[in-house]
């Protein structure tokens, strides 16, 4: 009995530890944020791996999400005489909820793996403990344009998941259904205001922070891995910041939800 006491009390201290960590890691990039000016080169190529390379990935599932929640919502509202209210019903739920959510999805599998892995590998390398050597900060030089450009790119990938997925409910409605493509669209018109595009808007960019957040955290602190080292500690942070980096934005997701809503 003491021995399982024993252990879960580790296990909240080690839960504490990596909260502390992960906190001082995210307040160091922030203040970083505001040091000497970083290169906007790599500012603009990290926009481009997050936000032009995530581009396809985004336009085929916004698209599917679309088609499907039209399909879903065709086959109940068809039985209440209100099919005239599926652009409204696609476009709110697209709007409020899924295209922030789905969006980040999407840029967790690809670029929050990606960037966890890659600066393991860096950390495994000794290359942020040369820049200290140097007296380059790996926060400003390596982490800053990271965290700026999933915070510009996150949002605009939102917003087009968005409007595709409208598309996409749009060719079932209209082609498929047979429905009027300009009840569709108005219906849309009368239903969005400001303050569903506002919460679109806050969703992903707090999302956006989680992601590349922890992402960055877990890779930067590979080495205080328990239990492996080299390649299979990278793999295990990686993993890792998948998981944690979904959760605590669904977490999120119902937070907001519940002060915005």
């Amino acid at each position: 009995m003491f021995a399982q006491i024993e252990k879960l009390g580790s296990s909240f201290i080690t839960l504490f530890e990596e909260l502390g960590r992960q906190g001082l890691f995210l307040s160091n990039v922030v203040s970083s944020i505001f040091s000497r000016p970083f290169g906007m080169q790599d500012l603009v190529k990290q926009i481009a791996f997050i936000g032009a390379g995530s581009l396809p990935i985004i336009l085929l599932s916004g698209l599917f999400t679309g088609m499907v929640l039209a399909l879903q919502f065709y086959a109940v509202m068809v039985d209440f005489g209100a099919v005239e209210l599926m652009g409204a019903a696609v476009s709110k739920s697209l709007i409020q909820e899924l295209g922030p959510v789905m969006t980040a999805l999407m840029v967790i599998a690809r670029v929050g793996s990606a960037t966890c892995a890659e600066i393991a590998i860096m950390r495994n390398e000794q290359q942020f403990d040369a820049m200290t050597c140097m007296a380059i900060s790996p926060h400003r030089y390596i982490m800053v344009p990271r965290f700026l450009a999933a915070i510009i790119s996150i949002p605009l990938l939102t917003a087009i998941y968005n409007l595709i997925g409208i598309f996409g409910g749009y060719i079932v409605g209209v082609y498929l259904k047979g429905l009027s493509g300009a009840a569709y669209m108005q219906t849309i018109a009368d239903t969005i205001s400001w303050s569903d595009l506002k919460m679109s808007f806050i969703k992903s960019v707090i999302f956006a922070i989680i992601i590349i957040w922890i992402a960055m955290g877990k890779g930067f602190f590979v080495h205080l891995e328990k239990g492996a080292s080299g390649a299979e500690a990278v793999g295990r942070v990686t993993t890792k910041a998948v998981v944690v980096s979904a959760i605590t934005m669904l977490f999120a997701d119902y937070i907001v939800s519940s002060f915005l809503i």
